[in-house]
């Protein structure tokens, strides 16, 4: 803000207050440039203390911060990635003698794409409790189900480990309910969503994931559920089999994960996002299987993404991404490989940068598992 000579920012979006200010309310976060933020709550009405003020709409703001002591901004930030047009023209319009900008949205995921040491050990916490989940999937199948039947109670072991169940995900355009679990040719389905794998869900009203699928002999079954248990987005993908697979799917599987460890082996601060994109290409492409590499007749574009308090923040590792590593940011790798009339197979894991390279945060098994 101070290089941009921004001299006050209005954040109203949950995520962002999450970040913020440690919540989510319905009001208005004013952060000056030099002074103490200042939160005006609409709800709830049982929040106390210094800068907290109640509020009931957002034309009352110009006023409450005279009454605060603060000046009016000269140049105001709102974030306008995230705001609806009316929301966005209706905030600016109560300071008119401002220049309201628009890029509170980037500048404040900037900031986020650098995890703090609390943050870091918000996700190696989400991590234990990710795995203890996963540990269980094997005692809750049972011969004839369904990935639909499968996958809830998957989510009820996700549940009673203390996932929080929403999934955010920056955008309009993506939506999921707590994640998937791909089986067999489903995995190849388009989705309109721009994740690894698609599905085609159980309704067009929500198109990914699970369809229904009976789980059957020599299929494969990947399960990638969003561990949002603190509020962080931790990811993670493991595969299962339903006896044993052909023999191709064990070698796919195999090359998943040395995608994995060379890439995790040149990742450190200064890493360039479309090197690492590249590395994984090359090794896909010289064992033969780049037709099924992130989905077949529609494929994922990255094989990488930042995560936090949403799944899809920065970096981003995808061809001609520029952007370097730094030191704090925590990204999912997930390099998958779907292979027709057995299923997807691959590997995901969620990464922290260090100074020297990149800590592992969800430790799980990672071979196929068989049921």
């Amino acid at each position: 803000m101070a290089q941009q000579s921004i001299d006050a920012a209005l954040i109203t979006c949950n995520v962002n207050l999450i970040y913020t200010y440690g919540r989510v309310v319905s009001g208005y976060l004013y952060l000056p440039l030099n002074a103490p933020a200042h939160v005006f709550i609409k709800r709830p009405n049982n929040i106390e203390g210094e800068h907290i003020h109640p509020i009931r709409k957002p034309e009352q703001l110009p006023d409450l911060l005279k009454e605060c002591g603060l000046p009016l901004p000269t140049k105001l930030m709102l974030e306008g990635d995230e705001l609806s047009y009316t929301e966005y023209n209706r905030l600016a319009i109560c300071f008119p003698e401002a220049e309201v900008l628009s890029c509170g949205s980037k500048l404040i995921r900037q900031a986020r794409s650098v995890k703090t040491l609390w943050e870091i050990e918000t996700f190696r916490r989400s991590g234990i409790a990710h795995a203890k989940a996963y540990e269980q999937i094997p005692s809750v199948y049972r011969a004839g189900m369904t990935d639909r039947q499968l996958s809830i109670e998957i989510e009820r072991l996700m549940r009673l480990e203390g996932c929080l169940g929403i999934f955010r995900v920056f955008g309009q355009s993506m939506e999921i309910f707590m994640g998937s679990l791909l089986a067999g040719d489903n995995a190849a389905t388009p989705s309109p969503y721009d994740f690894a794998l698609g599905g085609e869900g159980l309704d067009p009203s929500l198109p990914g994931g699970a369809n229904g699928t009976l789980l059957q002999p020599g299929q494969s079954f990947m399960v990638d559920m969003g561990g949002n248990f603190y509020g962080y987005m931790g990811d993670m993908s493991r595969v299962f089999s339903i006896g044993r697979l052909p023999e191709q799917a064990y070698t796919a599987h195999q090359i998943c994960l040395e995608i994995q460890d060379a890439v995790t082996s040149m990742a450190k601060p200064g890493t360039v996002c479309e090197d690492m994109y590249n590395t994984a290409i090359n090794i896909v492409e010289k064992a033969g299987l780049a037709d099924n590499f992130m989905g077949m007749g529609q494929k994922a574009k990255f094989i990488g993404h930042g995560i936090g308090l949403e799944i899809n923040e920065a970096p981003v590792i995808a061809p001609r991404m520029k952007q370097e590593l730094e030191p704090g940011m925590v990204f999912a790798l997930e390099p998958k490989i779907v292979l027709p009339g057995i299923g997807p197979v691959g590997i995901e894991n969620s990464w922290v940068v260090t100074t020297e390279g990149v800590e592992k945060l969800t430790i799980c098994k990672e071979e196929i598992i068989e049921l």
